[in-house]
C-alpha cells in the first residue's frame, strides 16, 4: 500500500487540490472535471489504436532490418527515415514515446530516436499543409528550414550530453518495459 501511494502521490495531491478548489470555487471545479474527461477521452480513443500499431511493428519487423535501416550504421538513411516516420505519424506526442521504446528494443540509434521524437512533435505532415494553405508556402518552408537543423542539432548535442551509460540504462529500462 505505501508503495502505491508513493507511486501515485503526485496525483493523489493533484486530485486533493482540485477537489478543494471545486469546494471553493464550483463553476472552475466544474471546467477541470469537463477539461479532465474530455482529455481522458482523448487518451482512450487514441492510445488503443497506438498500441496495436506497436505490436505489430513488433512482431512483423525483425530487429535485424530496423538495425540496418535505423540503427548505429544507418548514416542518412537512418536520419531520413526517423524524419519521414516521426512526420508521417498521427496523434499527440505523448503517442511517440511507447513507439520510442520499441524503437530502442529493436536497437534503433538514441539520434534516430530523438529525431523521430523532434519530427513527430514539429513537422506532422497534416499540419505542414495546413499552414501552406492558411500561412502561405514561404512561411511553411521558412519553418521548415529552421525545425529540421533544429532537430538534428538537439538530437546530436543530447546524445553528446548524455553519457553512454546513462543511454545503455535508457534501453536496458525499455527492454524491461
Amino acid at each position: 500500500m505505501k508503495q502505491v501511494l508513493k507511486r501515485y502521490r503526485s496525483f493523489l495531491v493533484v486530485s486533493v487540490v482540485l477537489i478543494l478548489l471545486g469546494l471553493f470555487n464550483q463553476e472552475l471545479g466544474r471546467q477541470v472535471l469537463n477539461t479532465t474527461a474530455y482529455q481522458l477521452k482523448e487518451m482512450v480513443l487514441i492510445i488503443p489504436p497506438i498500441f496495436v500499431l506497436l505490436g505489430l511493428l513488433d512482431v512483423w519487423v525483425p530487429k535485424q532490418t530496423m538495425v540496418k535501416y535505423m540503427g548505429e550504421g544507418s548514416g542518412l538513411k537512418g536520419i531520413l527515415l526517423a524524419l519521414l516516420i516521426g512526420s508521417a505519424a498521427a496523434g499527440p506526442l505523448y503517442g511517440a514515446f511507447p513507439v520510442a521504446a520499441v524503437f530502442m528494443k529493436k536497437g534503433v540509434k538514441f539520434s534516430n530516436i530523438l529525431i523521430f521524437i523532434g519530427a513527430w512533435s514539429t513537422t506532422k505532415i497534416p499540419m505542414i499543409l495546413f499552414e501552406f494553405s492558411a500561412l502561405g508556402v514561404p512561411f511553411g518552408l521558412t519553418r521548415l528550414l529552421v525545425d529540421i537543423p533544429g532537430i538534428l542539432i538537439i538530437a546530436y548535442l543530447l546524445q553528446a550530453l548524455v553519457g553512454k551509460q546513462e543511454i545503455e540504462a535508457i534501453y536496458e529500462k525499455a527492454a524491461k518495459a
